[in-house]
């Protein structure tokens, strides 16, 4: 299982090991190395907008997102009164099953944060359906499939649906947009169903 598969360079790819899974246990933190990653550097005042918290809540957590080498002050941005932050990467890469046999109630705490962030998601582009240029909303897909697959059946569907979606995804996240070009995220979830 991995946060986010794509064309990312290896060495823009952090690989959370037992401390890495610590820092990020809480969702602001999670939350935060996100918005980072999708909308550039940013101050603590700036996160904590987007976040809908307090600038002391987010400079805390950046401090520890800081010392767990997740994210780096932008020297090239601010001035002594304002620290700019950026991510140190641009993609994560969890080994889960590895993580829940060292880490279990820390695993479970990132997981339910990465499920929060996907869902809160998933809410933003319902609410924005409204407003959505026409294009835009007959271009969208929120739906589910189900599917009776073995376990290398269902690893033989994700492979291939990562494939695709490699074609597809850019390595920074930041970089401009061309004429007619949105930024769009696909979320993936796919796992077994309790049926009994």
């Amino acid at each position: 299982m991995s946060d986010n598969e794509s064309n990312t360079p290896d060495d823009q790819v952090v690989r959370l090991d037992r401390s890495l899974v610590r820092a990020l246990a809480h969702p602001m933190r999670s939350r935060a190395l996100g918005l980072l990653r999708v909308y550039g550097p940013q101050t603590a005042t700036t996160l904590a907008n987007r976040l809908g918290v307090n600038t002391g809540a987010t400079s805390y957590h950046l401090r520890q997102l800081a010392e767990a080498g997740l994210v780096l002050e932008d020297d090239s941005r601010g001035n002594a009164r304002d620290r700019w932050w950026k991510a140190a990467h641009q993609s994560t890469s969890v080994d889960v099953p590895k993580l829940l046999d060292e880490e279990p109630e820390l695993t479970m705490g990132f997981l339910h944060g990465v499920g929060q962030a996907y869902a809160e998601n998933m809410f933003a582009f319902i609410d924005s359906l409204q407003t959505m240029p026409p294009e835009w909303k007959e271009a969208s897909l929120l739906s589910d499939y189900t599917c009776h697959l073995r376990a290398d059946q269902l690893e033989t569907l994700k492979g291939e649906l990562l494939a695709v979606l490699r074609k597809y995804s850019v390595t920074d996240l930041t970089a401009p947009l061309a004429d007619g070009e949105e930024q769009v995220t696909v979320q993936i979830q796919a796992y077994p169903r309790e049926t009994r």
